[in-house]
């Protein structure tokens, strides 16, 4: 039962669409229209799998994203947004989650990528500082679950 970590093609977003819907709409109610957005074209997502079957995934954009999630314009090239990181319920605490955030911080990496920041659950934060993110900034509301920003500066 190896894990396997890796971008994901076109072949695969159905099965992310699946399983972020699974995640957040179903598990923590998150409205089907804030779920999914225009940026998911423009990001690069990395996928696990477990005996061929998608147990994890989350996404990296190359900007700044809002609270809104919005890119804010004049930050590419600068930082990079991780998000939309979901990890099947039989996954977590495997380690699953964390091989996806260490995909996409290397390939924040490999696009030459000097900061990586997140939105944070707060439930989630110590999960993020294990991985070398820090909180910046106050808890808000995202999709109504207390949120707070996170930044991990890359190593030269």
């Amino acid at each position: 039962m190896t894990l396997q970590v890796r971008l994901a093609g076109p072949q695969d977003m159905p099965a992310v669409f699946a399983l972020r819907h699974e995640v957040f709409v179903v598990g923590q109610g998150v409205p089907v229209a804030l779920e999914r957005d225009d940026l998911d074209a423009a990001a690069d997502h990395a996928v696990a799998f477990r005996d061929g079957v998608l147990v994890g995934t989350g996404r990296l954009l190359d900007g700044r994203t809002d609270e809104e999630g919005r890119l804010v314009p004049g930050t590419s090239g600068s930082v990079a947004t991780i998000g939309r990181m979901a990890v099947a319920a039989s996954e977590r605490g495997l380690g699953t989650g964390r091989a996806v955030l260490d995909a996409l911080v290397a390939r924040a990496t490999e696009r030459g990528l000097p900061a990586v920041e997140l939105h944070a659950q707060v439930h989630a934060r110590a999960f993020y500082e294990r991985a070398g993110f820090r909180s910046v900034g106050e808890v808000y509301l995202e999709a109504g679950i207390e949120h707070v920003g996170m930044l991990r500066q890359q190593r030269p």
